[in-house]
């Protein structure tokens, strides 16, 4: 991978199709469009050109845009040929662009890589570009369009901000006390803050579950014992048949999932194997899988046709939220009592599904709040963000130790959230210092 490249590749869905559109990025974007087309249209105006080999052959007729660096995707020059979405059409316009010397097939992911490199994105925003594609939900594309929109970042920028500000008056103190105008103790201008800061952290980290549970799903685990109805059910909310459904206990051995949309949110649905005693090697290897789902669930839906189940045997060891399920209400003449469940449905009639549902959306999170969206979504947020938290409270924890080790657990915290987002701290301070006091009067 050479920066110097100019990389090209089918930046639009799958073929055939209407319009397909081809991205070019590199020094050669100017000299692709030439080649191609003759000459190159003004910047940013959609022109409708011919676009020929390098026989002279007329391949296509589209729109074409040229895009001069830095104002561009990837801050590079860049250029788009919109063109007919026929395969044979995009091959060779491809097979053209390949044929210009300079120009490559871009990797997987080049063109955002080259945006990062270039300053045009960070890192949050490269993964919220990433998810927003992915989006299924209408949750996931809010969530997404936060990050890739910057959002995000303009939070953790903020943050390293005040991380990097504290740090400039520590080193006003340390270097240049003896200058009227720098403060005479840091403690009450920055160390009030660093504890706001770190509690904001904190605050922060704890929507990690919530920002889990809309960018991937809410996982909702359904068990029970063999000929509960759980694949029944998979299938009825799936609208398809998904997992086998006969008489015979233990059909289910292996876990299976569907991914439904409910009030905007991704939610993924499990089917298990029955839970019970089984010499069968193959069911019990089904069942421990079952177990090690129920034990990562967010939701666990346990059903059971018994009129009165053991459900605290059927739940095992999981701790987290649980709905009792009563089943095949159709068939069942036997009245429960009350209490003893949390819905009865029959998938043959479909009878209590939709207060199933509406319990299960019940454990969707509330993010209706405005600034709800800014959350962290990726395990590796949350381990950096986490160091950086701690790197603060050692430098609160420390003051005995002096203004400078304090100062250093400021800048590794700083390094810590810059690795977030792909901007590890420079060192700007003396432009800080510089800025806010006249030290060089």
């Amino acid at each position: 991978m050479k920066a110097a490249d100019t990389i090209f590749a089918l930046s639009s869905g799958g073929l055939p199709s209407g319009v397909a559109v081809v991205r070019v990025s590199g020094p050669g974007s100017r000299t692709a469009i030439a080649s191609l087309c003759g000459r190159v249209p003004a910047p940013r105006r959609a022109s409708l050109m011919s676009i020929r080999n390098r026989n002279g052959e007329k391949l296509d007729e589209g729109v074409i845009l040229f895009f001069p660096g830095p104002s561009s995707f990837t801050g590079e020059d860049c250029a788009e040929f919109q063109i007919h979405g026929g395969r044979a059409t995009v091959k060779a316009a491809l097979a053209t662009l390949s044929g210009i010397h300079g120009l490559r097939p871009a990797e997987a992911g080049e063109f955002s890589r080259r945006a990062f490199l270039n300053g045009r994105m960070d890192l949050v925003e490269v993964e919220g570009l990433a998810d927003l594609i992915a989006a299924e939900t209408e949750m996931q594309r809010r969530l997404a369009a936060e990050q890739a929109s910057g959002g995000l970042s303009r939070l953790y920028d903020s943050w390293a901000k005040r991380l990097t500000h504290a740090r400039a008056m520590i080193e006003a103190e340390l270097d240049f006390a003896d200058e009227d105008d720098v403060p005479g103790s840091v403690a009450s201008s920055i160390w009030s803050d660093m504890r706001l800061l770190e509690q904001e952290i904190l605050n922060h980290l704890s929507g990690m579950r919530i920002g889990e549970i809309v960018r991937d799903g809410l996982k909702v685990v359904i068990a029970g014992p063999p000929n509960a109805g759980k694949s029944s059910l998979l299938n009825y909310l799936a609208k398809r048949d998904v997992a086998i459904v006969t008489d015979v206990p233990g059909t289910t051995r292996d876990v299976l999932h569907v991914d439904l949309d409910l009030a905007g949110f991704a939610v993924r649905l499990y089917d298990t194997a029955g839970l019970r005693e089984t010499n069968d090697i193959v069911e019990r290897e089904g069942i421990r899988r079952t177990q090690l789902s129920m034990a990562e669930a967010h939701l666990l839906l346990v059903l059971s046709e018994d009129p009165d189940p053991d459900w605290q045997a059927l739940m095992g060891d999981h701790d987290g939220p649980v709905l009792r399920v009563r089943t095949k209400a159709d068939k069942i003449e036997t009245p429960w009592r009350a209490g003893t469940a949390d819905v009865t449905i029959s998938v043959k009639h479909g009878s209590g599904m939709e207060q199933l549902l509406d319990a299960i959306g019940r454990h969707l999170p509330d993010i209706e709040a405005g600034s709800a969206l800014a959350l962290p979504t990726r395990q590796r947020h949350a381990l950096n963000l986490t160091v950086a938290r701690q790197e603060i409270l050692l430098a609160l924890e420390v003051e005995a130790a002096g203004l400078d080790i304090q100062a250093e657990h400021l800048r590794l915290a700083g390094q810590a959230l810059g690795r977030v987002t792909g901007r590890v701290d420079v060192e700007h301070l003396l432009d800080v210092i510089f800025s806010e006091f006249c030290i060089g009067k």
